[in-house]
């Protein structure tokens, strides 16, 4: 792992050289965050997109969403690939929303793990992006392969990643190493072919230094 100067140092970094990082998810409520990020999993956030606007015209809310016939559902989002599954969780947690949480969706990251296909990862991003409270740091693959390269963390799962993560970062960094991972795993440190040459933090990089990750 990196000590906490090295961290901040690189997240700084960071910071000036991808100065619009944000979320790539379009939404304008705390239920269409939710949605956007189920529909994201194992799908870009582009996709994502260009189909939840047909979504949201007529399902904006839980108990809209909670009473939408599963074919109709799973023929809007079918671009965004495991739709049969997704249709599933999104009406599974759209009633739990409405039969627990009195239709709103819960800001804290215990009560939103309880709902269907909502995991720590996403529960992360929600809590995050729709309520501005980060506990946490979403791993996805982007984050993950960044965590291993750079040297913040050895392990594979994301969970255990994570805890490597906020033992490095103090909790004000949390929203930006958020953005910034996933903004540098698209943009620079990329999986197939990352370009290292002109990455802002490659003598910060173990892989770089070690020369394990230039293709």
């Amino acid at each position: 792992m990196k000590n906490k100067k090295d961290a901040i140092k690189i997240i700084e970094i960071l910071k000036e050289y991808y100065p619009d990082a944000t979320c790539s998810l379009d939404f304008t409520t705390p239920f269409e965050m939710l949605i956007s990020v189920m529909l994201s999993a194992q799908c870009t956030d582009e996709r994502v997109n260009k189909t939840t606007p047909n979504l949201f015209k007529n399902y904006n809310t839980p108990e809209k969403m909670a009473n939408i016939d599963i074919n109709e559902l799973e023929k809007i989002i079918h671009p965004c690939g495991f739709y049969k599954n997704k249709a599933k969780n999104i009406i599974a947690c759209s009633k739990r929303l409405v039969e627990v949480y009195n239709s709103k969706v819960p800001d804290n990251i215990e009560d939103l793990m309880t709902l269907a296909g909502v995991g720590r990862k996403s529960a992360n991003v929600i809590m995050l992006e729709a309520f501005d409270k980060p506990v946490g740091i979403a791993v996805d693959t982007h984050a993950k392969r960044v965590s291993n390269l750079v040297g913040f963390s050895k392990e594979s799962d994301p969970e255990k990643i994570e805890q490597d993560l906020l033992k490095q970062f103090p909790e004000k960094y949390y929203s930006d190493v958020n953005h910034l991972f996933v903004w540098h795993g698209r943009n620079t440190c990329i999986a197939r072919k990352p370009k290292c040459d002109i990455c802002p933090i490659n003598n910060y990089c173990n892989a770089y230094k070690k020369n394990k990750c230039i293709k």
